[in-house]
């Protein structure tokens, strides 16, 4: 137990979180078992030390980091370990990849029934099912998210400003003043290429290659996350991967099931499932038309983040599926993205239609009062006319 509370020590007095991420204030940290799913690379983990260095003083023995990649949890179960430490005062224990451990969600139903005094924060893959494939949490885990920056984030840590969030209604009835209040502080558009080139992903900021670092995220994604929680055979791994690839090179058109079997080799049932593991891994997004969900085809495929369209070599991005990508991307989190009927344009929520555009295109274009028209390559709107980049604030 020593040897944990050293390394817990260590970890929590190096974590340097440039940033307080807004889930910290949006989960109930009164509940006894909560689960952090997030896509590999997104700052789970720090955000687990960051809630240990917020709520509990150093050398403080009520709370533990532990994380299932040490070889010691191969032979020793959560809830015997949970057991001892209980025993030693313990009040808060932080699991970090948490289905790296057999047998992980009896063995935290365990410790929900034996231990009502201890509280457990867990982090997983955002491929994990928490309650549909793990039926002894039900009633019991509360599930959130952590995704990757937003712009809003992005642009405070490079700018050191402290800008707020906004509301999809605050930005569709109030962009105007929004906008007059953040462009005398910063240019947006200054920093708007490289938030979508390089910003989604917390480790922008190691002094490492962006790129192979994201290879690297990406390729772990599929390895382990998928195979490992999926529970599928290696040998099918580079089935996957092909198919990722060949999804990523037309991010605009309708997947064609048939043609992406024979691609590579397997039934269309398969490639349909494979598709949402993908999805699940938040490697893309499946866009439907409004009334449409899995198991149906999905009217097109998109790159989960605009970072990952630059990353798939020898694809040049295309400006506008890189928009259209920042922007299902930003309203992901707390919206309901359809497609829309036509090219260029997105439903959210059933009820608003946009559409993404170029503001210096030299195409004409006919602006209709029942669309709203989220524009790039400008740093300012008028009526129903809004930047692009303030969508970025959504969270």
């Amino acid at each position: 137990m020593e040897a944990f509370f050293r390394t817990h020590a260590y970890l929590v007095e190096h974590t340097n979180a440039t940033l307080r991420r807004t889930l910290m204030d949006e989960i109930d940290w009164g509940d006894r078992l909560i689960g952090i799913k997030g896509t590999r690379g997104v700052g789970k983990t720090t955000f687990l030390l960051q809630y240990a260095k917020e709520k509990f003083a150093r050398g403080d023995r009520q709370c533990l980091y532990i994380n299932m990649n040490n070889f010691y949890f191969q032979s020793r179960g959560i809830a015997d370990f949970a057991a001892d430490f209980v025993a030693h005062g313990g009040k808060v224990l932080l699991i970090d990849q948490v289905f790296k451990q057999p047998d992980w969600s009896s063995e935290l139903r365990k410790c929900y029934d034996r231990y009502p005094e201890l509280k457990i924060i867990f982090t997983g893959s955002s491929v994990m099912r928490l309650k549909d494939e793990n039926p002894e949490l039900n009633g019991i885990v509360k599930s959130y998210n952590l995704r990757g920056f937003s712009f809003r984030e992005y642009l405070n840590i490079v700018t050191g400003n402290q800008f707020k969030a906004y509301s999809l209604e605050e930005i569709l009835t109030q962009h105007e003043s929004i906008v007059k209040e953040i462009l005398p502080v910063v240019s947006p558009a200054k920093h708007f290429r490289d938030y979508v080139h390089h910003g989604f992903y917390p480790f922008f900021l190691e002094q490492r290659n962006f790129s192979e670092n994201l290879l690297k995220t990406m390729n772990m994604m599929t390895e382990v996350d998928i195979l490992l929680i999926k529970q599928i055979d290696l040998k099918y791994l580079t089935k996957i991967k092909k198919l990722f690839y060949l999804l990523s090179l037309s991010p605009t058109k309708a997947p064609n099931i048939s043609q992406l079997a024979l691609d590579i080799e397997t039934s269309r049932a398969t490639v349909m499932n494979y598709i949402k593991y993908l999805a699940d891994a938040r490697l893309i997004n499946m866009m439907y038309l409004v009334g449409d969900d899995f198991p149906k085809k999905p009217s097109k495929i998109m790159m989960h983040n605009s970072n990952l369209l630059y990353t798939v070599y020898p694809i040049v991005a295309d400006e506008q599926v890189v928009m259209e990508t920042f922007f299902v991307n930003a309203l992901w989190k707390d919206h309901l993205v359809n497609q829309g009927n036509k090219e260029q344009f997105y439903i959210v929520d059933e009820k608003w239609k946009f559409r993404i555009c170029d503001a210096r295109g030299t195409g004409k274009v006919r602006y209709n009062t029942d669309t709203i028209y989220a524009r790039y390559n400008t740093e300012v709107g008028k009526d129903n006319k809004m930047p692009l980049w303030l969508f970025g604030f959504l969270y």
